[in-house]
């Protein structure tokens, strides 16, 4: 399967994530929430890991992918916090529109840090899906 496959399955899954963790977050504190839902993840992720990677590729991974994927682990676990916590306050259907102003956020840290041209075409798609978020999580 290419990129679009899993692409496809990732935001599948992240829709049913909005909807279970609304759902998980009733009357539990949102910090609690996203530690129990970590945990599960944490578990999961090993278990795939321990199956699929061979054992040697763990000892040789650089101090750069280390440090990266510690900085990305921080960044996903801030993210879920507030997003848990959004999700206590608000609507999910409102929640996860704004939530996936990510795309336009991974699109300017893209060219400023990874040199990804911004063209016309991104421009106007990050603009859609701004309009997009905004109608969506508007007040009814």
């Amino acid at each position: 399967m290419n990129w679009l496959y899993w692409s496809l399955f990732s935001a599948f899954f992240a829709g049913l994530t909005a909807v279970l963790a609304k759902v998980g977050v009733a009357g539990v504190d949102s910090n609690l929430a996203t530690a129990i839902r970590t945990s599960v993840i944490l578990i999961v992720a090993w278990a795939i890991a321990f199956v699929t990677a061979k054992p040697t590729e763990l000892a040789a991974l650089s101090g750069r992918t280390w440090l990266f994927l510690t900085l990305s682990g921080l960044a996903t676990g801030l993210s879920w916090l507030c997003y848990f916590r959004a999700l206590q306050l608000g609507e999910a259907s409102q929640v996860a529109p704004i939530d996936k102003l990510s795309v336009v956020f991974v699109l300017i840290f893209a060219a400023l840090f990874l040199r990804e041209p911004l063209t016309l075409r991104t421009g106007i798609g990050a603009l859609l899906i701004i309009a997009g978020a905004a109608v969506l999580a508007g007040k009814r």
